[in-house]
Parts: structure tokens; C-alpha cells; sequence
């Protein structure tokens, strides 16, 4: 299905397919038509399969940084190993970068606090969240693949088209 036209143009429909997919990743849930999460679902996987075989991939350096006051200090950095570094530009190429929002009831500083240090919350969420949660029902099952489920809702009223809610499991 991830080769279906979907009616439209490969540009408007590599656009389309690109922003349900990082809808899809950020959210966690996304109602559309059933042919389109059809090729969502193929996507999704594939990228999630990319961050799961490669999130545990770090490397530690130990680098020296001057502080506020002028001094050296050596402090140890996690950096992305060469897998992890191929799978995170992999799909940041694929995935349109997502902004965190500020909560209703959230202050400035709280919200600049929480998104400090954090320049694509979306690859973060990826391979902080989705990444250990797959990799330990991979292990814990031995079922890899499967992170999406596809929910039929029936006919759309105005042109009948299939409806279909796609989630993450």
C-alpha cells in the first residue's frame, strides 16, 4: 500500500504521507482515510523499526569546556554512535520537525525548563519513548514490527470513502 497514488501527484502525496506520518509519531493517534494510514502504517514501521535497532548505540567522550567563570572542566558527553547517527538522520529526513507547545496552564520558565537542551523534541521522542518501550516487547515477545493498528470507521458521509483511525500500540 505505500505505493498507492492516492490520487494526487508523488510531491503532494510525499508531502501528505510525510505529515501524517510525523502526525502519526507525535500525537500517537491520527483519523484519515483507510487507504492513506494503509501507507502510513508501512512508513511508520519502517522508521520505528530504524530507531529501535539502533536507540542503544551512544558513545561517551570526554571533552573540556570552559565554565562561567573561565575555567576548564571536564565534563563526559553521550554522543550518537555511527548506527544510531545513521537511523536519527534517516528519519529526520523523512519526519517534519514538530515544536513542543506550551501547556494551558504552564509558565514561561516551567516550559523553557522542560524544552531546555531539546532542539527535535520529535527525534527525541522517537528514540526516548517508542524506541526502549518496542525494544523491550521485541525482547519480552520476540515479535518485532506491529507498532500500528488501523481501526476501520466506516463510509465518510459526502463521498463514502473508507474512514480509518491509526494509531500506535
Amino acid at each position: 500500500m505505500a505505493n498507492d497514488k492516492l490520487g494526487r501527484p508523488s510531491k503532494e502525496r510525499d508531502a501528505m504521507l510525510r505529515g501524517l506520518v510525523s502526525d502519526l509519531l507525535w500525537y500517537g493517534k491520527v483519523e484519515t482515510s483507510l487507504a492513506k494510514a494503509k501507507s502510513v502504517s508501512s512508513i511508520a514501521e519502517k522508521l520505528l523499526t530504524a530507531a529501535i535497532n539502533s536507540y542503544k548505540d551512544t558513545v561517551t567522550v570526554s571533552k573540556e569546556i570552559k565554565d562561567d567563570k573561565g575555567v576548564k572542566v571536564k565534563t563526559d558527553v553521550v554522543n550518537d554512535g555511527p548506527k544510531k547517527l545513521a537511523a536519527r538522520r534517516k528519519i529526520m529526513s523523512y519526519v517534519y520537525d514538530r515544536q513542543e507547545q506550551r501547556g494551558a496552564k504552564e509558565s514561561k520558565a516551567a516550559f523553557d525548563a522542560r524544552i531546555e537542551g531539546i532542539n527535535h523534541p520529535l527525534l527525541e521522542k522517537i528514540f526516548n519513548v517508542y524506541a526502549p518501550k518496542y525494544a523491550e516487547r521485541k525482547e519480552k515477545l520476540g515479535q518485532g514490527g506491529g507498532y500500528t493498528r488501523i481501526i476501520k470507521l466506516g463510509a465518510r458521509r459526502g463521498d463514502a470513502s473508507q474512514m480509518a483511525i491509526i494509531e500506535l500500540i
